[in-house]
């Protein structure tokens, strides 16, 4: 038997003792950065199910056609490979229940680098914690090299890249 793969998410852990328990609606991420994390798995293996289940009642998909969603969802998944997620940075719950997540997408589409540096914000919605929104930057526009930003550096005010939307 060839042995498991590994977690698209990069924890080090086995598929099937990380993502996968979320994947299949066994468990809920314990936090913010395990979400993330997740939904970042959930892209690289096409698991858009999940990717709309995690989305916060508050983003502005869950107003619009989940079949919609889900197809656009489906269409970015199978369009990317998904190689590497670096975790920057984290900020617990705030007074308002908002936690922050900084990461490091790398993906690429037909062998283009579309590799991005988001930062996310969740919130618990009384279920799990849900993916609220996200600010990105395509990593060739980062201020210095994209492994080096932390929540207090990373730029604000930009356009977000085409493709983005992972956390």
């Amino acid at each position: 038997m060839p042995p498991a793969p590994p977690c698209p998410c990069t924890s080090g852990l086995r598929y099937r003792e990380c993502c996968a328990r979320y994947h299949r609606g066994e468990a809920e991420a314990p936090d913010a950065e395990a979400l993330m994390r997740s939904r970042y798995s959930a892209f690289a293996l096409r698991e858009v199910e999940y990717l709309w289940r995690t989305l916060h009642p508050e983003h502005p998909d869950r107003a619009r056609p989940k079949e919609e969603v889900l197809r656009e969802l489906r269409a970015v998944a199978s369009a990317h490979k998904y190689p590497r997620l670096h975790v920057l940075d984290r900020q617990p719950p705030d007074e308002t229940g908002k936690a922050v997540v900084l990461f490091y997408a790398r993906i690429f589409e037909k062998g283009k680098d579309r590799s991005f540096v988001e930062r996310s914000e969740f919130r618990h919605d009384g279920t799990g914690w849900r993916y609220l929104s996200g600010d990105g930057l395509a990593a060739s526009e980062c201020p210095q090299p994209p492994e080096k930003l932390t929540l207090a550096t990373f730029p604000s005010n930009f356009p977000s890249p085409p493709g983005r939307g992972t956390g």
